[in-house]
């Protein structure tokens, strides 16, 4: 079980920092990723960190902005999120997959957190 947390209200120019807590399951097993979506649109893929922690893929609208950590002895990995903007606003969703090919194939992932709500005002 994945749990998501860390979401709030922010002003633009903020930074927020988002927790997802593996229980049941070791995320150093996984291959871990973040997804969000904004209200009315799609689910979109917005990070990813690999098992061995040597390579994150990252959506192009979040480079340079968002950073992904794993901490393997608290079992939990971590979005921190600066400089937030308005578009930014969503639900983010922590995934864990046991074997990818392509890291924004929402599809490849195996578990999913319940997502935790960030909202950007502006």
């Amino acid at each position: 079980q994945l749990q998501a947390s860390g979401g709030g209200l922010v002003q633009a120019g903020g930074s927020l920092k988002l927790s997802c807590a593996a229980s049941g399951r070791s995320v150093s097993s996984y291959y871990m990723a973040w997804f969000r979506q904004a209200p009315g649109k799609e689910r979109e893929f917005v990070i990813s960190i690999s098992r061995s922690d040597r390579s994150s893929v990252y959506a192009g609208s979040v480079k340079g902005r968002f950073t992904v950590s794993r901490d393997n002895q608290k079992n939990t990995i971590y979005l921190i999120i600066k400089n937030l903007n308005p578009e930014d606003t969503a639900l983010y969703y922590c995934a864990a997959s046991t074997s990818i090919t392509t890291a924004n194939n929402s599809n490849e992932y195996d578990y999913w957190g319940q997502g935790t709500l960030v909202t950007v005002s502006s």
